[in-house]
């Protein structure tokens, strides 16, 4: 059904799909890629040579076609995008806060629609990718979509008005956390552990770490009352409440993107 997909933007989470779809021997044949700067479509052909730079008209014209800008450059650019959509075309918007019917509006009536909301992990085949379909989206497009993405992750169908709440809970969890367990890891290093000893020792750690407490019958009272010591026990108040303030304000600032679109 896809014989040809674009990608609108040449960013990072471009980047990300590709390699993904590389890595499970999946990569698309016809790939075309516009990007306001040339030196996006450079870097990307760098590393994926199949990848053929096109105009915002070209791009728009493919099977399939994501919008992978920002939502203010992406709200200004779908107007023109509509003008060049196929009627069996299909439109998947990966950003944020531009929900499918200002979306339908704003590419002329189009309905062929689907958001997706990707994170970081997608990058190793890990990702955890929610979709919202229009209603209209025939049942074979929303298959071959699925088929589509199946290499870069797990992709729970999920309601539109949710995509937002995802941003900020999957695709920007990774980064509340990362750069401590980069630090765990250095310092396991500088206290004689091996490099590889070190990560093979941290990511076991983290998967069973997760698995236990959202995959058992525990509690997270229970889990977290399964090892006696909690070195980090004075400073948990603190962290919660930055926590809590921090990502709160992310949430925050979506409302009023919300209400514009």
């Amino acid at each position: 059904m896809f014989n040809t997909i674009s990608f609108i933007g040449a960013g990072r989470i471009v980047r990300i799909m590709l390699t993904a779809w590389n890595k499970a021997g999946a990569l698309p044949k016809n790939i075309l890629a516009y990007d306001t700067n040339p030196e996006a479509i450079a870097a990307l052909q760098k590393v994926f040579p199949n990848v053929k730079a096109a105009t915002l008209d070209e791009s728009a014209g493919a099977d399939l076609v994501f919008g992978a800008l920002h939502p203010p450059a992406l709200g200004e650019a779908l107007e023109e995008i509509g003008k060049n959509l196929s009627a069996t075309a299909v439109f998947c918007s990966l950003a944020p806060v531009i929900r499918i019917p200002a979306l339908q509006q704003k590419l002329g009536g189009f309905t062929r629609i689907v958001r997706m909301n990707p994170n970081a992990p997608t990058v190793v085949g890990a990702g955890f990718n929610p979709v919202s379909f229009d209603n209209n989206m025939p049942q074979e497009a929303r298959a071959a979509f699925l088929a589509l993405i199946k290499p870069l992750g797990t992709s729970p169908v999920v309601d539109d008005g949710m995509i937002e709440l995802y941003a900020v809970i999957t695709a920007m969890g990774p980064t509340y956390f990362w750069f401590q367990f980069d630090e765990l890891r250095r310092m396991a290093e500088s206290w004689g552990m091996g490099e590889e000893e070190a990560k093979k020792a941290m990511a076991a750690m983290l998967h069973g770490a997760a698995d236990t407490m959202f995959a058992s019958d525990l509690t997270a009272e229970q889990v977290m009352d399964l090892v006696p010591v909690r070195p980090m026990a004075a400073d948990e108040a603190v962290i919660k409440e930055m926590l809590q303030n921090r990502i709160s304000a992310i949430h925050a600032r979506l409302h009023p993107w919300l209400q514009k679109s």
